[in-house]
């Protein structure tokens, strides 16, 4: 197994920069939509023979690193108790959102054996035939309440907040239930064959970091240190984070992935020694010219020398308009150039 991706999470000396990227298996691949015509979205998630298809397709077709599981952070969500629907354009879609005391009591903390089974069997089929790591994930507790409580994707999480600030006590129970199923998830994940897990706190930087510090990171720190024990890396990944990475750091990953809105150099800077770095390519970049995408790669590989190690994504998820070849020439240049 090539493991380059695995040494650079725990900060050992690799020959090259090892690269993945956010979303690789998705609608930009044409063999992932040539799979999606015959199946809705949940149901190709909830299929582990599909689910793990598509989950190697990046592995075969780009050469990338590491492979990371075919889900949704909303998976586990909704089977504490919440009606999902996903919908083309619109996105996922919770019909009974979270707004009062009483509708956070209903709410289960997930048993991951009889809850998820379809997630833990992809995991399995994929540890049999995968020669790069396996990254299972989940969302972080304060990404996933959003969701829970808006409904849905929001712009400005006004509902999410109004929470945050008049009823306290709600928000508490709601994000100790969450991070209790975040724990029993990843836990499962991990004893599946998962040999590292990334965490994905997509809308934490829409927090002021005063509000950051006491409604999302203290929930990803508790998260990260039950997983520790289990003897894999965990990365934590926070989107927008050039206002809160001073505290994000502390919550105990090895791996701490961030977007492309802070320089490199600066990550690397107030991340230290102590951590791997991951990132932090802005993926409409994949959209410009070869030459622009390697200098642009080429500048945050040298930035990324002053942090322990560096594993080479995306600052987001690749886009499903993005050329495949694009992604093709940017793994063969960050192998070449790291």
């Amino acid at each position: 197994m090539n493991n380059t991706f695995l040494n650079a999470c725990m900060g050992k000396e690799t020959d090259y920069t090892p690269v993945w990227i956010m979303r690789q298996a998705g609608r930009y691949l044409p063999e992932y939509r040539k799979i999606r015509e015959k199946v809705d979205f949940l149901t190709l998630c909830k299929t582990p023979e599909l689910a793990a298809e598509v989950t190697t397709q990046p592995v075969d077709i780009l050469g990338v690193d590491a492979a990371i599981l075919f889900s949704d952070i909303l998976i586990p969500i909704e089977k504490m108790g919440l009606k999902l629907k996903f919908y083309e354009k619109k996105g996922p879609k919770f019909s009974n959102p979270i707004r009062t005391q009483k509708d956070a009591d209903k709410l289960k903390v997930i048993n991951p054996d009889e809850d998820v089974p379809y997630v833990l069997d992809t995991i399995r089929i994929l540890r049999k035939g995968l020669k790069v790591p396996l990254i299972g994930f989940s969302g972080a507790p304060f990404t996933a309440a959003t969701y829970m409580i808006e409904g849905g994707s929001s712009k400005n999480f006004l509902k999410t907040k109004r929470i945050i600030y008049n009823d306290p006590q709600l928000f508490t129970s709601l994000m100790d239930k969450i991070t209790e199923t975040t724990i029993a998830y990843l836990s499962a994940q991990i004893k599946a064959g998962a040999q590292a897990v990334q965490l994905f706190d997509s809308w934490a930087g829409a927090l002021a970091p005063s509000d950051y510090e006491v409604a999302a990171f203290p929930y990803a720190k508790k998260v990260i240190e039950a997983l520790k024990p289990l003897g894999v890396a965990v990365i934590y990944f926070v989107n927008d984070c050039a206002g809160v990475l001073d505290i994000a750091v502390g919550a105990g990953a090895d791996v701490m992935g961030v977007d492309w809105r802070i320089d490199m150099a600066e990550a690397a800077k107030k991340i230290g020694k102590k951590l791997t770095v991951q990132g932090n390519l802005d993926p409409c970049v994949l959209f410009s010219t070869k030459n622009h995408i390697k200098e642009m790669a080429v500048d945050i590989i040298k930035k990324a020398k002053g942090a322990r190690a560096h594993i080479f994504n995306l600052g987001h998820g690749i886009l499903p308009e993005t050329p495949p070849e694009n992604v093709k020439t940017l793994v063969k240049i960050v192998h070449d150039a790291g």
